[in-house]
C-alpha cells in the first residue's frame, strides 16, 4: 500500500477532505474485520456509516479516531497523518462513543468542567464553555444536578456536550442514539443538523436507524464483511435495486387503455384504474414518461413516483455470504 502525505498547502486547504483513507485492514487473530475500505469524506457534511452487527462500524471509528491502529492502510483526518500525526489528529476530533462517558456521580456542569480540565483549558474559559453548552443543549435545569437522575435523552445530549468542549472540527458519533425514545432521537438530530449548519463541523455517523442516516447524511456508505460494497446519497442508493415504479391514475378505461397500449410494459389494475410503470426514480426517466403521456392528449388524474427505501436497499445488499464462503459450500447444499 503506497500513498503520499497531503502537503501543508493542501491541507489547509478548505475544500481538502475531512477524512481520507485507503486501504484500512483490520483482524482480530484469524477474523478479519476490516478488508481494505477507502473513504473520502467532505467538510462540513455528514457521512453515515452502516451495515449489519459485527461489520466493522465501531472498529472504523476506532481506528479513526486514533483508539487503535490499522494492521494495513494509510489515512488522514482532518489534513494530518492518522499514524505520523496522531497528537493532532486527536486535538481537530471529538468521539461520542455507544456508552455513555458521563460520570454519573458529577453534575451535568461538573462533567463539562472535567472535560474542560483534561483539554488543559483555562479555568474561566472551562467555566465559559460549559456554561454556553448547558445553554445550547437545553441543559441549565439540569447543571447542578447529578446525571444519574437524568433521562436517557438527556445523558446522551450531555454526552455529546462533553465532546464539544474541545471545539472539534470532526466529529464520530458510534450510535449516538441507540435505544432513545423518538423524541430524544429528533432533538439529537437538530442538534447535529446545528452543528454541520451553523459551525461547519464534520459528522462521522454510525447507526442502527436507517430513518437516522436519511435524514441527516449527504452520503451514506453500507459496510458488510468489513468492506464497503455501496456508497452515495440515501436517492442513489434506493436506484441501486429494482422495485421503483410511477404510479398513474385514469378517470376511465378508455384513458387507461390508451396509455396502457403505448407503454406496453406496465402493470395495469382495471379496478382502480392505475398503471404501474417501473422507474429508476430518475428525472429523465420521470420526464419521458410525462412526454408519453403528453402525446396522447390524455389526462391523467395522479401521478406519483415510488422508490425503494433504504431499509429494502440494505436488506438487499447486505448480509450476502461472503464469495469464499459461496465458494467453499459443498455442492448441492442449499
Amino acid at each position: 500500500m503506497t500513498a503520499t502525505q497531503p502537503s501543508a498547502s493542501i491541507a489547509a486547504n478548505a475544500t481538502a477532505p475531512a477524512i481520507t483513507a485507503h486501504g484500512l485492514r483490520k483482524s482480530y487473530g484469524d477474523k478479519l474485520v476490516l478488508d481494505g475500505i477507502d473513504l473520502s469524506i467532505a467538510q462540513g457534511t455528514v457521512f453515515a456509516l452502516l451495515g449489519p452487527n459485527g461489520a466493522g462500524k465501531t472498529t472504523t471509528v476506532e481506528i479513526l479516531s486514533t483508539l487503535i491502529e490499522a494492521d494495513a492502510g494509510e489515512a488522514w483526518v482532518a489534513g494530518r497523518h492518522l499514524t505520523r500525526a496522531a497528537d493532532a489528529v486527536r486535538s481537530a476530533i471529538g468521539v461520542t462513543g455507544q456508552f455513555s462517558a458521563v460520570d454519573n456521580l458529577l453534575t451535568a456542569e461538573e462533567n463539562l468542567l472535567l472535560m474542560a480540565d483534561l483539554h488543559h483549558l483555562d479555568p474561566r474559559e472551562g467555566k465559559r464553555r460549559a456554561k454556553s453548552l448547558l445553554r445550547r443543549f437545553d441543559l441549565s435545569e439540569v447543571a447542578d444536578k447529578t446525571a444519574v437522575t437524568s433521562s436517557g435523552g438527556m445523558r446522551r445530549k450531555l454526552d455529546l456536550a462533553m465532546t464539544l468542549v474541545g471545539d472539534p472540527r470532526i466529529i464520530f458519533l458510534d450510535e449516538l442514539t441507540t435505544g432513545l425514545d423518538p423524541r430524544s432521537r429528533r432533538t439529537l438530530w437538530e442538534i447535529i443538523r446545528s452543528l454541520v449548519a451553523d459551525d461547519g463541523v464534520t459528522i462521522f455517523l454510525t447507526t442502527q436507524y436507517l430513518e437516522e442516516a436519511e435524514q441527516l447524511a449527504d452520503r451514506i456508505a453500507m459496510l458488510d464483511h468489513g468492506t464497503i460494497i455501496v456508497e452515495g446519497t440515501a436517492d442513489e442508493l434506493k436506484q441501486r435495486i429494482p422495485g421503483g415504479h410511477i404510479r398513474m391514475r385514469f378517470a376511465d378505461t378508455q384513458g387507461l387503455d390508451t396509455v396502457a397500449g403505448i407503454l406496453g410494459i406496465a402493470t395495469r389494475d382495471e379496478d382502480s384504474l392505475t398503471l404501474q410503470i417501473p422507474s429508476d426514480g430518475s428525472i429523465p426517466n420521470l420526464r419521458a414518461v410525462l412526454d408519453i403521456l403528453e402525446s396522447t392528449a390524455v389526462q391523467a388524474e395522479s401521478l406519483t413516483v415510488h422508490t425503494p427505501a433504504l431499509d429494502d436497499v440494505f436488506l438487499t445488499l447486505t448480509g450476502q455470504p461472503r464469495p469464499a464462503d459461496t465458494a467453499a459450500s459443498p455442492k448441492g447444499s442449499a
